[in-house]
């Protein structure tokens, strides 16, 4: 099976709700109708129960009670308030038996947050759409488990074996990663390029000209987050930093070393969606 079997069949495709399709279709639009977008929201019980179960949560420290979604942009603004429905309709999106789908968005939600912190070191970058990029950086992987389960489950094997990353075992053995895979949805859901670019590039650092500043916050994320699993120091994640990336995004290291300890708790706010 190569990569374009996989979305050959649109109808297995996970689809996600409309008001989640127009949420997307924001990140492009400078005069998006705020009030018009949280009030559809608030018409899809479903997504608002979690966005308000989110919102009110000790994460956002909020001074009231948030009621509706108007009141999410009201106190936490529209970026927050889209993030946390994209959340909600992304994560729903996917039904599979005998996977452990909390492990793995708790995983994605954990680069988010750190892609989101790394943003503040690069000037002009975007915080929430870097979050988004983090939050998305492998759900191609998430689709090929759901269109190949088979030999999702030879990958995993070989990975616990050990010695190769997952990006390397997929193209070893399928001819494609979970990389074009998830570029290739996020295009298909209408996400803008950044996000699609971010997604495809996020393994590939100084092996184009032009690298996705986005991409390279993943790359870094995914770093930190492999560094912190191992109990690393703040020296050793220092001394082994992927600094040739970090200067080709315009991320200022020198800063972000001294706010280390910063990310050894780093909360996405999201981890109430899968309770």
């Amino acid at each position: 099976m190569n990569m374009a079997s996989i979305f050959a069949e649109s109808h297995q495709l996970p689809h996600i709700p409309r008001v989640v399709q127009e949420l997307i279709l924001s990140f492009q639009d400078d005069d998006v109708d705020v009030d018009a977008i949280s009030g559809k929201v608030a018409l899809d019980q479903s997504l608002t129960a979690k966005v308000l179960r989110m919102a009110n949560s000790a994460h956002y420290g909020v001074s009231r009670t948030i009621a509706n979604p108007q009141d999410a942009v009201m106190l936490l603004g529209f970026d927050r308030l889209r993030t946390m429905v994209l959340a909600s309709g992304v994560t729903g999106a996917f039904k599979m038996e005998g996977f452990d789908q909390n492990a793995f968005w708790r995983e994605s939600f954990a680069i988010a947050a750190l892609s989101k912190w790394l943003a503040q070191y690069i000037r002009g970058c975007d915080k929430e759409t870097a979050f988004t990029c983090g939050m998305m950086h492998s759900i191609g992987s998430l689709l090929i488990r759901m269109v190949m389960p088979k030999e999702a489950k030879h990958l995993d094997d070989a990975e616990s074996i050990g010695g190769s990353k997952r990006h390397e075992l997929e193209n070893g053995q399928l001819g494609f990663s979970y990389a074009e895979v998830g570029a290739e949805l996020a295009k298909r859901w209408k996400f803008p390029e950044v996000i699609q670019n971010a997604i495809a590039g996020q393994n590939k650092p100084g092996k184009n000209e032009e690298y996705s500043v986005e991409a390279g916050l993943i790359y870094i994320a995914k770093y930190l987050k492999h560094s912190h699993e191992n109990g690393l120091s703040e020296e050793d994640i220092v001394s082994g930093f992927p600094l040739a990336v970090a200067d080709k995004i315009g991320l200022d290291a020198t800063r972000a070393y001294k706010d280390l300890s910063a990310t050894t708790d780093l909360n996405s706010g999201l981890d109430g969606l899968l309770e």
